[in-house]
């Protein structure tokens, strides 16, 4: 199986080396809706890899009705993951987190301080992409008050939140950081997450971006992504906090 892998990268003009760290993908194999062996997944290390990233950290669904990873359903694929990479001899740090549902179980999942964080205690969420949350900031308060750092997890993708910049600034002015997907640059998402992933740019307001990594074809579009100067523009400015994980 290990055949298929090739040693030597081929580095692009522009990458991710000024960052370092992806925060958000789906590459444990077989939990979740992302990488779904360990073959999917060491194909998209070496993406990654030779996209400039030295650093990952995986983030598994973790939702009551489709996903029910557990930390230790997690940790026992990022063991298996590790072993394939040091297989191959790839040498790309891998760490281990989730994307939190924002459903019925996450906050007594925070009151018991039962959640997988990374960084400074960062505790990344996502919300439905169909109804808007009625009490999404006293949520935010609540983890905050728990002790974590809230990391809305790719606003752009939320269509209620298209052309209302102001309430994703009124979240961030709560203390919640707000991640954005690189590839919805890329129209990926479809106009709607593009537009909105531009106004994010333009008023300052990425304090995070990730890959959002399921699959190869998600790796094309984070190529792609780093011919965008909006994406050349985030990644020279050396603002973002990826570059502190």
């Amino acid at each position: 199986m290990f055949g298929l892998f090739k040693k030597k990268k081929v580095i692009p003009e522009f990458d991710f080396s000024n960052i370092g760290t992806d925060m958000h993908s789906h590459i444990i194999p077989g939990i979740d809706d992302g990488a779904q062996t360990l073959t999917d997944s060491l194909l998209l290390a070496e993406k990654f890899d030779a996209l400039g990233f030295k650093k990952l950290i995986a983030t598994p669904h973790i939702m009551a009705d489709y996903f029910r990873n557990t930390p230790d359903t997690i940790n026992r694929g990022l063991d298996i993951l590790r072993c394939g990479l040091q297989e191959i001899g790839l040498d790309l740090e891998v760490n281990a987190a989730a994307e939190y549902y924002l459903d019925e179980t996450l906050e007594s999942k925070v009151r018991q301080k039962e959640v997988l964080t990374f960084g400074d205690n960062y505790l990344l969420f996502e919300l439905s992409f169909l109804n808007a949350p009625q009490n999404l900031i006293d949520f935010i308060k609540m983890m905050q008050d728990a002790g974590f750092q809230p990391i809305l997890a790719h606003p752009e993708r939320y269509p209620y939140y298209y052309g209302s910049i102001e309430n994703l600034l009124q979240i961030r002015e709560t203390g919640c950081f707000l991640q954005m997907n690189s590839i919805a640059l890329t129209g990926y998402y479809g106009s709607g997450a593009k537009k909105a992933a531009v106004e994010m740019v333009e008023n300052n307001i990425v304090d995070f971006i990730g890959s959002d990594m399921h699959h190869l074809k998600h790796a094309a579009a984070l190529r792609e992504s780093l011919t965008t100067p909006l994406m050349q523009q985030l990644l020279s400015q050396n603002q973002l906090n990826n570059l502190l994980l």
